[in-house]
């Protein structure tokens, strides 16, 4: 990772964060990043400032441009050496008392940047450091199983069925379906219970792996665990088409994963856990995959008991025919119900 340049900024006093904010704007700016994405940027610079200035009245705040390898990015690296702080996790929630804008301190820092590392030394004191990469809005495109323009035949085809438990307004499911060069990520997400506490962490989770899509998964699994902080937690399946032929999976919890490939074995492994607690290592598997074949994930709103043989036929249909009948025949009705559905575009069309 090469760090093209940056500016490093002491900050002593309040006066000091006015111009770390405009730096971190300039910069964020200069790198191409829209107007949404920089003003968070902003916000994380913010509040790392505020902290200082607060706590330390004697820390640097270093701003750098990344360039890996052709992928952009900002880095910003807040350093105090007056003194080490045993739980850096609350270094955000400190911030609360000077009127910071953050409420769920390090969560809200691992939801608008990309990468963070935390560490303390008796020392070197205590050094926090984010990263925030850049994306454009056509590298993240939302597919859906409607194809608006016949004669253009999508790589992917997704289809995705999902309602809350009998008579409840809130569901505790969620999806996720997002594109990005050449590559397809598709995922179901079960916040653990019922209703609106459920749908918190769902949502929670949600928005994570939306605004971080293009990570390698066992990041992804890492950064819902802490964007599920404070809440219920949930389980998740992530799948991603590397290309029509590979396909990488994770798991974690009671989302069933499974392959209709005709008289081909085909194994997901699950692990057992869940996010928002705890901090579970992730095993991602590698697998190989036809374009003829179709993925499909559920929550456990569904019966597990099922098998392709129940449905004949069903495999040659369309993948939202196939997500509307699963949820139909399978669905509990104690409990919110969840099926998505991926073909290939040659094997759907």
């Amino acid at each position: 990772m090469q760090r093209v340049t940056g500016a490093q900024i002491s900050v002593g006093k309040f006066f000091d964060c006015g111009m770390a904010q405009q730096t971190a704007l300039e910069i964020a700016q200069k790198l191409g990043f829209a107007a949404q994405p920089s003003e968070e940027i902003v916000l994380v610079v913010t509040e790392l400032a505020s902290h200082l200035a607060t706590h330390s009245g004697s820390g640097v705040l270093t701003l750098r441009m990344l360039d890996d390898d052709g992928k952009i990015g900002i880095e910003v690296e807040a350093e105090d050496h007056l003194r080490a702080m045993r739980d850096l996790e609350h270094v955000f929630e400190e911030c609360t008392s000077t009127g910071a804008v953050f409420e769920d301190g390090p969560v809200t820092m691992n939801r608008l940047m990309d990468d963070r590392e935390i560490s303390s030394t008796a020392s070197l004191g205590r050094r926090i450091l984010c990263r925030r990469w850049l994306r454009t809005e056509a590298d993240a495109a939302i597919v859906h199983s409607a194809i608006v323009d016949p004669g253009i035949v999508p790589r992917w085809q997704v289809g995705v069925a999902t309602r809350p438990c009998h008579l409840a307004a809130a569901n505790g499911d969620a999806f996720v379906i997002r594109e990005c060069d050449g590559r397809m990520l598709v995922g179901v997400i079960d916040g653990l219970g019922h209703g609106e506490p459920a749908e918190h962490a769902a949502l929670a989770a949600q928005s994570y792996v939306q605004s971080h899509y293009d990570l390698p998964l066992d990041r992804l699994f890492r950064g819902v665990n802490s964007a599920c902080h404070g809440t219920r937690g949930v389980v998740m399946a992530l799948a991603r088409f590397e290309s029509p032929i590979a396909m990488a999976s994770a798991n974690l919890g009671n989302i069933e994963m499974r392959a209709w490939t005709g008289t081909q074995r085909f194994e997901i492994s699950v692990q057992r856990g869940f996010l928002g607690a705890q901090e579970d290592h992730v095993r991602v598997q590698q697998h190989r995959w036809d374009p003829d074949w179709m993925l499909v994930l559920h929550s456990d709103g569904l019966r597990s008991q099922w098998q392709w043989s129940d449905f004949p036929g069903l495999e040659h249909e369309p993948p939202q025919t196939v997500a509307n009948q699963l949820l139909r025949t399978l669905a509990k009705e104690d409990d919110d119900a969840t099926v998505l559905v991926v073909k290939s575009g040659s094997a759907a069309s």
